[in-house]
């Protein structure tokens, strides 16, 4: 099998029928599964699956969850179900826009084999519609590295496909993570460098029923942090002066939002990790800082 799409699903009623019509419809020149773990969803969701795998037996693999396993765990275990040599990942709330993308994907990475992931950018859908000017990522396009993705997440998960064996085998940690694409992505990129393309290919879907977006901003910050931590053990610390910056620029954004929000304490103590990363040497931050500090023991 040359490829797998691997996709997870809860309470995707409304989406799911969108997210595998745009794989079924992709035009390829290789065989493709679709392996969809759904994770005992309250709602239609396991019933539309199950009418798509009636349809097309030969290429959905529906896993179906005697009791809900959490994102994670599903995650985990819908990734180690999948056979192919490439890996694609898309949520059931999400969907591809080119019919073209894993065939130009796929390509790519026949040809280059130092490269390990390739991505592309991704429009930003509200509930509300489509934000035509909303983008993911604003990068150039072209090539990155592992550490350039410490800097930042820059891969939407519907974006990516990547050799499996890239990824080698999942750390215990990745499980008690809130977040697994960016981690996972990182472990892939050990493997080789990323390659961006430039063109929009698929949809990322922000509704309030979404397991990160639907989080505070403050909350998806301190998972990112958390998160941080782990692959900075993971990777045997070789990385940490660029991943000790990503935090601090992360706690001082915590920061932020505490001061605005009149909270001295959350201030005090997000301004104290950002010290504690190094957030001092923040470009053009130091004001900043210091008007953290002064609320934090003032209160003004």
């Amino acid at each position: 099998m040359k490829l797998s799409v691997m996709m997870i699903t809860y309470n995707h009623e409304r989406f799911i029928a969108q997210a595998l019509e745009s794989i079924l419809a992709q035009r390829v020149n290789f065989d493709y599964e679709i392996v969809v773990g759904e994770d005992c969803s309250t709602d239609r969701t396991r019933d539309i699956l199950m009418d798509f795998h009636r349809r097309y037996p030969d290429r959905i693999v529906p896993l179906l969850r005697d009791q809900n396993l959490g994102i994670m765990h599903n995650f985990e275990a819908t990734l180690g179900a999948c056979r192919g040599r490439y890996l694609a990942l898309l949520e059931g709330d999400d969907y591809w826009t080119s019919e073209d993308k894993l065939q130009r994907q796929t390509d790519f990475l026949d040809a280059h084999s130092d490269y390990a992931i390739c991505c592309h950018r991704a429009q930003i859908v509200q509930e509300t519609g489509v934000n035509e000017e909303a983008v993911f990522p604003s990068l150039p396009a072209g090539p990155y590295t592992l550490e350039d993705l410490l800097k930042g997440n820059f891969i939407m998960t519907c974006t990516v496909l990547y050799r499996r064996d890239s990824g080698g085998k999942i750390p215990g940690w990745f499980r008690e993570m809130k977040l697994g694409d960016w981690p996972l992505m990182v472990l892939a990129a050990r493997s080789g460098k990323i390659r961006l393309m430039d063109e929009i290919m698929a949809a990322y879907r922000m509704h309030t029923g979404g397991t990160w977006t639907s989080r505070t901003p403050s909350g998806r910050l301190q998972e990112s942090i958390k998160m941080l931590h782990a692959l900075d053990r993971e990777l045997g610390f070789r990385y940490s002066d660029t991943i000790r910056r990503t935090i601090a620029g992360f706690y001082f954004d915590s920061a932020t939002i505490s001061r605005r929000d009149g909270k001295r304490f959350e201030t005090a103590k997000h301004l104290l990790g950002c010290l504690c990363s190094g957030g001092w040497k923040l470009r053009g931050k130091r004001r900043s800082l210091a008007s953290f500090a002064k609320f934090s023991l003032l209160g003004n």
